[in-house]
């Protein structure tokens, strides 16, 4: 422990997602300092700080990122804003875990490429690091559930506030971009691979102009397939089964795992219908953003290189457009 030294990250802006779960997983980890948390305005930053019990508020995101003390930050701001403010940071010399998604678009998101050489650079999907999502990884490389052949994911919650960024197109709001971003991030974690066409389908509502209700078919190759529906009106719920030829795993919480407690994977040899051949897993208690930080802060102390960078995110996008594109025009869009 004595040998550890924490990097000092600030947090960009007060949101509710970095109050009440990434900062206290962040505090999980003797990695990572929080040394400052930011506002545009400073009233609102030294609340927050006092009550979380952070040693500094900035007034602006351009003091945060100006801290001589900080080496890195996480921007937890409106979706649109995630590519101006890494930039920034990088050029501040500030290392960059961004809430997902990356961009507005791929485009958008392209110009994460230009983050200075030696900035390590981040898109937030927590789950990759959670221990019940490389379980079911080591289970499917391992052969357990013979030849994987498909993934299906429900992720959806009920949101009808106007004032939600999530329902304003403008700050990059919908299902899709919510959301619908995870079921891809899991998926592609476990079949390690990248999709290449989807077909998609959307309801758009007709005041908002976001997608309520988001469905996609993912074509990955070789026989494997990623099937998703996400929505933003429908009664909170979240499942994941990863299917083979010889069995399945179900991940029952697989994206919003709760914070230090067990979560549970069940395993299904298809010997009968129903639960009568599930072996449960279970995981122990652990918080998933507190592992994303601490692997980050490994990161920038030069210990262990990350799997992701702003390269990743790119594709990421890449693949949101295409669905995002196919529910638009109908029929197949091809992932480059």
């Amino acid at each position: 422990m004595s040998a550890i030294r924490p990097v000092r990250i600030g947090i960009v802006s007060t949101a509710r997602i970095a109050r009440e779960h990434v900062i206290p997983g962040f505090r999980t980890t003797p990695w990572l300092d929080v040394a400052a948390i930011a506002s545009r305005s400073l009233e609102s930053a030294q609340a927050a700080a006092a009550a979380l019990g952070i040693a500094k508020a900035h007034g602006s995101y351009e003091a945060l990122l100006a801290d001589p003390d900080i080496e890195a930050v996480y921007i937890p701001t409106p979706n649109d804003s995630h590519v101006d403010l890494a930039l920034a940071a990088g050029r501040a010399g500030k290392h960059v875990i961004s809430e997902k998604p990356a961009g507005m678009n791929a485009a958008d998101a392209r110009r994460l490429l230009d983050l200075p050489k030696g900035i390590i650079y981040l898109e937030a999907f927590m789950v990759r690091f959670h221990p019940q999502w490389l379980k079911v990884r080591e289970l499917v490389r391992a052969g357990r559930i013979g030849t994987p052949l498909g993934v299906q994911a429900w992720f959806s919650y009920f949101l009808t506030d106007p004032a939600n960024i999530r329902n304003k197109p403008e700050n990059g709001g919908g299902g899709l971009l919510d959301i619908g971003c995870y079921p891809i991030a899991t998926s592609r974690f476990v079949l390690d691979a990248e999709p290449r066409r989807v077909v998609a389908t959307a309801e758009i509502d007709p005041t908002f102009g976001t997608d309520v209700l988001t469905s996609a078919l993912i074509d990955y190759g070789d026989g494997r397939h990623l099937t998703f529906s996400v929505s933003t009106r429908s009664v909170p719920h979240q499942r994941v089964n990863v299917i083979g030829t010889e069995g399945r795993i179900e991940v029952m919480i697989p994206f919003n795992a709760p914070a230090m407690a067990e979560t549970v994977i069940r395993i299904d040899d298809g010997a009968a219908l129903g639960d009568a051949g599930i072996e449960t897993i279970v995981i122990p208690a652990c918080d998933q953003y507190g592992l994303e930080g601490e692997a980050f802060a490994k990161a920038v102390r030069g210990i262990e290189p990350l799997a992701y960078d702003q390269r990743d995110a790119v594709q990421m996008m890449t693949i949101l457009d295409a669905i995002a594109a196919s529910a638009r025009q109908g029929g197949w869009v091809a992932i480059d």
